[in-house]
């Protein structure tokens, strides 16, 4: 059985704790989408890790870990993490990358720096590793496929074709160094080096898997909100962060994926520039921000301070539509009970009229949020693990939010911890 784990919102919603422990019944986890520019934070028995290219599942002896050939490969990255959880003491995983992983190239992460730098005050907001210029010249048909590394004269001749082009742009938009071919033409070699033992017909790979009835966990990057499609255009990812799209990530077909866990958060927060209507400020949000997540809300690959907010039903109601949810995974719920009221943003209010619904960018940037203030449970309630034996007015905010988003919490999440976790009628 295939099933995906998605973000409804900005990412930082906690998928690698969900798919880490999902993981130790499955088959096969493998990242579809996306590159090294949003981390999973996971903790469990080996330590406190922030992987950011491997997928979540590398912790787990029967596990087998692939990179799909929807995801923006950074090679070096992938192999320096592999060497850091070793070094952790985790067992090397079962590691496999496809052969159509397209590569994210040293110059895919100079120009995303330059870019930024050039737009100044206007900038994205990007992590500056490398997505954009990496999407941007998939889709412009110059990127490099990983099977491409292992052709050197057909390597060299793209190499010389790429470079002319992107030399132009370095010289006269970006007043920077050219690009040295053959210099590239050698870094792409201890690339293949690198990669050469993992190359995999994935697509084959999991069609066999599928038909052998292997469990199978597709592991998404940030969340619905980032999707270049339906999130908040322009600051949004470069790749799709929908479950759809797992199914063309992997290259497997759409109809196996059976099950869509979607990760929400109890609370806000998002890295990076864009709308986002129930943020909040000052004092209120440091401390938030101070007691969320482990250690605090602070981005895990870029470390920056994530913005806070209320919890966003309009906004997670249209995540969740969006990735097609069967179980919505609701974490960091521990996190709250040192309030006293807890608000909720209900709806928005635009030009004086109030809705439920999400609107397109543009319209998202006149919203202001209409609050609703529930009771707080003011108690921690971390190794708790039976639904029943959660305070009272901590199960009506569960069950305040689930009417309201019209999908099932079936997994709560009350604490960092692999077993901090209340399963509520999930179906394994």
């Amino acid at each position: 059985m295939v099933k995906a784990i998605v973000g409804a919102n900005w990412g930082d919603e906690g998928k690698g704790k969900i798919t880490d422990m999902l993981a130790q019944d499955s088959d096969i986890v493998i990242r579809f989408q996306g590159g090294a520019n949003a981390g999973h934070t996971i903790i469990n028995d080996y330590g406190k890790f922030a992987l950011h290219t491997l997928p979540s599942g590398v912790f787990n002896d029967n596990t087998t870990s692939i990179i799909g050939n929807g995801v923006a490969l950074n090679i070096p990255v992938l192999f320096n993490e592999m060497k850091e959880i070793e070094a952790q003491g985790v067992p090397a995983p079962k590691l496999l990358v496809s052969d159509r992983a397209q590569i994210v190239m040293p110059y895919h992460v100079l120009f995303d720096q330059y870019e930024e730098e050039r737009l100044g005050g206007k900038s994205f907001g990007s992590t500056k590793s490398g997505i954009a210029p990496f999407y941007s010249d998939k889709y412009a048909k110059i990127g490099f496929q990983v099977s491409e590394l292992f052709d050197e004269e057909y390597l060299k001749e793209k190499i010389a074709n790429v470079c002319e082009q992107k030399n132009i742009l370095l010289e006269h938009l970006y007043h920077k160094p050219k690009i040295d071919e053959e210099e590239l033409f050698q870094t792409l070699m201890e690339y293949r080096d690198m990669v050469a033992p993992y190359v995999c017909d994935v697509s084959l790979y999991l069609h066999n898997a599928i038909k052998e009835g292997k469990d199978i966990l597709l592991e998404g990057q940030l969340g619905s909100l980032k999707d270049p499609d339906h999130g908040i255009y322009p600051m949004v990812t470069s790749s799709s962060t929908l479950a759809a799209y797992g199914a063309i990530g992997a290259g497997i077909p759409p109809y196996e994926i059976k099950q869509v866990i979607t990760v929400v958060k109890a609370y806000s927060s998002a890295v990076g520039a864009g709308a986002f209507v129930s943020e909040i400020f000052g004092e209120e949000a440091d401390e938030l921000r101070r007691r969320g997540g482990d250690g605090g809300e602070f981005g895990a690959t870029t470390g920056r301070p994530r913005r806070m907010g209320w919890f966003d039903i309009p906004a997670s109601k249209y995540g969740c539509r969006m990735q097609g949810t069967t179980d919505v995974a609701f974490t960091v719920l521990d996190v709250l009970g040192y309030l006293d009221e807890i608000p909720v943003c209900v709806g928005y209010e635009i030009d004086g009229e109030v809705t439920t619904e999400f609107p397109t960018t543009r319209t998202l940037e006149k919203a202001k949020p209409v609050l609703e203030v529930l009771p707080g449970w003011k108690c921690d309630i971390r190794g708790i693990t039976n639904y029943d034996d959660l305070p009272e007015n901590c199960k009506n905010y569960i069950e305040f939010v689930e009417e309201r988003l019209g999908y099932p919490i079936t997994l709560i999440s009350n604490g960092p911890g692999r077993n901090e976790i209340i399963y509520r009628g999930f179906k394994k």
